[in-house]
Formats: C-alpha cells, structure tokens, sequence
C-alpha cells in the first residue's frame, strides 16, 4: 500500500496548473479549476487507497474550484469528500450553506450536489494543504437526508470525535504506506466507521442511529439502488454488492431475513415494471420483446417464463386482458348517461399478483 500520485518537482511549472487541474478531476470528481498563478502554480497531489474509501493529500496554491449541475450529469462517484485543511484556508459554498474561513479543522462535501470552493493559503509559502477522505455515500451508516444538512459545515479536529478522526488520519498519511498491503480493508472501514461517528456526533443522532439500525438504512439504500437501475442488463447481485462495497456474502446476509433474495428482488421488481408497461395504452406499439428488453430482460424466452411463472399467464396474454378490458371499460363508459361516467372512487383494474420466490 502506497501513495499514488507525482510530487510538483516532477511536473515542469509551465504544465503545473494543468496537470494538477487533471489530478483533481481524475481523483476527486470532474470540476472547474481557476487560479491567479497559472504561471508559477505549486502544487503535489498522491492518492492512498484504502478499500471502501480512498485519502487524498493535496498541497497547491491559491485556486478556485466549482462544481456544476452540467460536470455532475458527466460523472459523479457519489461520494462524500471530508476535506481537513492541515495548511492554508478554504471556504466551501454547497446546498445553501457557507463553511466560512476553514484552517485547521475539516469540512464536509458531496460530489452529486453543486458546489464552489476558494482556497489561498496563509503565511509565506501561500499554499493549502489539504487530506480529503472520500467515503461512498451508500457505505456511510446514517441517513443522507441528515448527513446532507452537514455540506459546507466546519467540522472541529480539536476536540471530541472530530480529534479522534483528525489524528486517526494523520497516522495514515505518515504511516499508511508502511502498513501492509493486506492492512488496507481494516484500515478502510476503520476510517469509514470514524467518520460516521464524528459525523453522528455533530448531527446529534448518535442514539437515533444505533449499530442495529444500520442494516435496515443499508437495505433502504441497495432497494433504491435496484429500483433506479432495473433498466441495466447488467444489474445483479455482484454488481449491487460491488457498488456498496459489500462482498456477495455479505449482501446476501443482509438480506437473509427478508421474504425475497436479493436476485429475486431484481427479477420481481422488473417482472412488475413489464406487466405496468404491456397492461397500459402508452406502450401498446412497443413488443413485447422491446418492453422486456427495457427492464432488463435480454432473453425472450427466459423473460415469457419467469413471467408465466408469476402471473400464471404469458405476456401476450396479459396484454390482450388488459386491451380487452380497456375497451369494455370504454363501451361501458360510452353507453352511460352524460354525468354518470366516472365510476366509484378507487376502481381499477383487477392485476395478478406475482408469486414471490427466493430464486
């Protein structure tokens, strides 16, 4: 385990600004870099990685840094990045708050929102330094709706959990490289448990978020996770695993008490969007095949099945009911008096329910 990244002697000044400009957006997220001193810019930048999270050390002069809805839309790690200025000042501008001058104490950001930062450093060197601890905002034990009132938020390194945090840091970047490259996982998640301690203590939740309650926040997290992506063919539980840095093990453990699996949570989930889409009008010159293939399913003949097998009919079949009954409906509505139209409150069409399985 070692730094990863090229110290400022190793970049001619000319090219400085522009490669650090690079480091940035290639480590942290994609963003807008300016500077006063593009000329004779410093700067060193290395990257530790560390499991389920990744530290950043930067050192560079004065700059300006935005982050915009157009950069975010292009790329966005969804992290949160706790940034603690050892050296200089920074003053983060993030979802209507305002950190205010920051040296020597640590502030918090999030790469999916929009977000202005100013650095200029203090005494003779003119530089900030900075370590940036960046944590997946699905691996982070608390709700996002309260870590997120904690953006552009001074976060103290000198007193209670933040101290604790501050110096945990500090000895991974001394002393980091020397660990042992099987070190990295434990040091990881020790980092990632430290900050959801210091943040829980800023927020106050430190009783609202027992350790028990964490496994039900992190299912609520890979359940939305699964909703917004079931049009991915290659959703599965490795790749939920992978981008909540779980191991499969893991995951399945989490979900070993639910009623459903976690594959067949994907495959039920996606069963329901087809059965919405082929019993509603919007869709009706769309095949089968084509709706299918909109939620996932790249086999037709594997998606006729699995659909038979939870509503006890074929696709096809589903559709000509649902048209059938449209047009009923319709007739029904059209022989009826002027005024007299509008059936009772709540009337829909009757749907198979799916038979739920752990497969």
């Amino acid at each position: 385990m070692v730094w990863r990244g090229v110290p400022d002697a190793g970049v001619p000044a000319t090219d400085r600004f522009e490669w650090f400009s690079e480091m940035l957006a290639a480590s942290l997220a994609p963003m807008r870099v300016s500077s006063d001193s593009t000329a004779d810019f410093e700067a060193e930048a290395a990257v530790l990685e560390l499991g389920p999270v990744q530290l950043s050390r930067f050192v560079y002069s004065p700059l300006r840094t935005q982050r915009t809805e157009a950069l975010i839309r292009r790329a966005d790690p969804e992290q949160y990045h706790l940034g603690w200025v050892r050296a200089g000042r920074m003053e983060v501008d993030q979802g209507g708050n305002t950190s205010g001058p920051v040296t020597g104490d640590m502030v918090l950001m999030d790469t999916s929102r929009p977000q202005r930062a100013v650095a200029s450093g203090v005494g003779g060197s003119g530089r900030t330094e900075a370590l940036v601890l960046q944590v997946p905002r699905a691996a982070l034990p608390l709700r996002a709706r309260r870590v997120d009132r904690m953006v552009a938020q001074r976060v103290p390194a000198g007193a209670g959990m933040g101290a604790i945090l501050a110096r945990f840091l500090a000895a991974l970047h001394t002393q980091g490289p020397e660990c042992r490259p099987g070190d990295q996982e434990r040091l990881g998640a020790l980092a990632l448990e430290l900050t959801a301690s210091c943040l829980a203590e800023r927020l106050g939740v430190l009783a609202d978020e027992p350790p028990e309650a964490r496994p039900l926040a992190l299912r609520e997290r890979i359940d939305a996770f699964i909703d917004h992506n079931l049009g991915d063919p290659e959703l599965t539980p490795r790749m939920v695993a992978e981008h909540h840095h779980l191991s499969l093990r893991s995951l399945y453990a989490l979900f070993e008490d639910e009623e459903v699996s976690v594959a067949g949570r994907i495959r039920l989930r996606r069963l329901e969007r087809c059965r919405d889409d082929l019993a509603g009008p919007a869709l009706r010159a769309h095949t089968v095949r084509a709706i299918a293939a909109r939620w996932g399913f790249t086999d037709g003949s594997v998606f006729s099945r699995a659909f038979r097998e939870a509503y006890g009919m074929s696709p096809s079949e589903h559709r000509r009911a649902a048209e059938h009954a449209d047009t009923a409906g319709h007739a029904q509505r059209s022989a009826l008096p002027s005024g007299a139209r509008q059936g009772p409150p709540g009337t829909a069409v009757s749907r198979p329910s799916p038979q739920l399985s752990r497969r």
